[in-house]
C-alpha cells in the first residue's frame, strides 16, 4: 500500500511560489525605480542633451549607428531595430568587431549611438577615434559623466545611478532597461517630429499580424457582384434571397442616387420577426444609417470598428456609395484579429 503524501508538500509548494512571486514583485519595483529617475532626469540635467541627440540624429544625411558590447550590445540591437522600424534609419555594429574592419560600415554621414554603462570599456577607444577622425558626431549613453566615452562624445546622455534588480547589485538588469528606455524614448521623439504616419509604418512592417493590421480595407474588401444590396421598396422575400446567396448574413439598402442608406442584418430579421415579414418592403425592417467604412482604412482600425459596435460585417463607401464589403472572418483569415 502506497504511503501517503506528506501534508507539508503542499505548504513547501506554496511557500516557494509566494517566495518567487515576492522576489518578482521587488525586481519590478527596484526596475520601476529606474524608469522614473529617468523621468525625473529628463525634467532636469538630462533635458538639454537629450533634446540636443534628437537634432543630431533627426539632422544626419546618412544613419543611426548604434553600438556597445555585452548586455548593452543586447540593448543596443533592440535600439536600432526600434529605430529603423519608426523611420530613422539605423543598424547595429558591436564595439569589439567594429575594430576588425566593421569600422568601414560607418561613414561620414552617420551618427554614432555608443552604449556603455561604465563608459571605460576597452573596446570603445579605437571606435572614438575612428569618430574623432572623421567628425562623425558621436551620442553616447551611459551612467558616468566623467567617463572616457562621455567625455570623448559631442552628446553624453547621461542616465542616473540606479541598483541593479539583482540581490548582489551586479547582473545589469535595472541599467539594462533603462538604456532600453531612454533609446525608445529618442525612437519616438524622431518619430513624432517627422510626422511618421501609420501609414508610413506600413510600408515598414508587410509582414506578420502587425503587417494585416496595417492594411488597407480595399486589399481585403469583396467588391462588385459579391457585395449584397437591394434598392429601397424592395420586398424581404428577395432581399432575403440577396442575403442568402452572398453569404454576409447582411444586404445593404441603396436610394435612387445609389448611396447607401440601411442595412438589413441577421438582427433587423430577428427583430421583426411576424407573419407578413415576407411581404413588408426593405424600408419597414432595414438599419437606417449604417456604420460604414471607406476603402483607405486600415484593417486594424476597420477591427475595431467592428468590435466596438458588435457587429460582424462594414459596408465599404467611396461619396457614400457602396464599393465594396468587408466581414469579420475575411480579418480573422488575414490574420489581423
Amino acid at each position: 500500500m502506497a504511503k501517503p503524501k506528506p501534508l507539508m508538500a503542499k505548504s513547501s509548494g506554496t511557500d516557494h511560489a509566494n517566495a518567487a512571486i515576492e522576489s518578482a514583485l521587488r525586481t519590478l519595483d527596484v526596475e520601476a525605480g529606474g524608469i522614473a529617475a529617468i523621468t525625473a532626469a529628463l525634467q532636469s540635467d538630462l533635458r538639454a542633451p537629450f533634446a540636443a541627440a534628437v537634432d543630431c540624429i533627426g539632422n544626419a544625411k546618412g544613419r543611426l549607428i548604434v553600438t556597445g558590447l555585452g548586455k548593452s550590445g543586447h540593448i543596443g540591437r533592440k535600439i536600432a531595430a526600434t529605430f529603423a522600424s519608426t523611420g530613422t534609419p539605423a543598424f547595429f555594429v558591436h564595439a569589439a568587431e567594429a575594430s576588425h574592419g566593421d569600422l568601414g560600415m560607418i561613414t561620414a554621414d552617420d551618427v554614432i549611438l555608443a552604449l556603455s554603462w561604465s563608459g571605460e570599456q576597452p573596446e570603445m577607444k579605437n571606435l572614438i577615434t575612428y569618430a574623432t577622425r572623421f567628425s562623425i558626431p558621436l551620442i553616447a549613453m551611459t551612467a558616468d559623466r566623467e567617463s572616457t566615452l562621455s567625455k570623448a562624445a559631442d552628446v553624453a546622455l547621461t542616465l542616473p545611478k540606479a541598483r541593479e534588480a539583482c540581490p548582489h547589485n551586479l547582473a545589469p538588469t535595472t541599467s539594462s532597461l533603462m538604456m532600453l528606455a531612454l533609446g525608445d524614448a529618442l525612437a519616438i521623439a524622431l518619430l513624432e517630429g517627422r510626422g511618421f504616419t501609420s501609414v508610413d509604418f506600413s510600408v515598414l512592417h508587410p509582414g506578420g499580424k502587425l503587417g494585416a493590421l496595417l492594411k488597407y480595407t480595399r486589399d481585403l474588401m469583396h467588391a462588385g457582384n459579391a457585395v449584397p444590396l437591394k434598392p429601397l421598396g424592395t420586398k424581404m422575400s428577395d432581399a432575403l434571397v440577396e442575403m442568402s446567396s452572398k453569404g454576409f448574413g447582411c444586404v445593404g439598402i441603396t436610394d435612387g442616387r445609389g448611396h447607401i442608406v440601411g442595412i438589413v442584418t441577421d438582427g433587423d430579421l430577428r427583430r421583426h420577426m411576424r407573419p407578413d415579414l415576407m411581404t413588408a418592403t426593405v424600408d419597414e425592417v432595414m438599419t437606417k444609417n449604417p456604420k460604414t467604412i471607406g476603402r483607405d482604412l486600415l484593417a486594424g482600425e476597420a477591427l475595431e470598428i467592428l468590435n466596438s459596435s458588435k457587429i460582424t460585417a462594414l459596408i465599404v463607401t467611396d461619396a457614400s456609395k457602396p464599393v465594396g464589403i468587408v466581414h469579420l472572418h475575411d480579418l480573422l483569415r488575414a490574420g489581423v484579429a
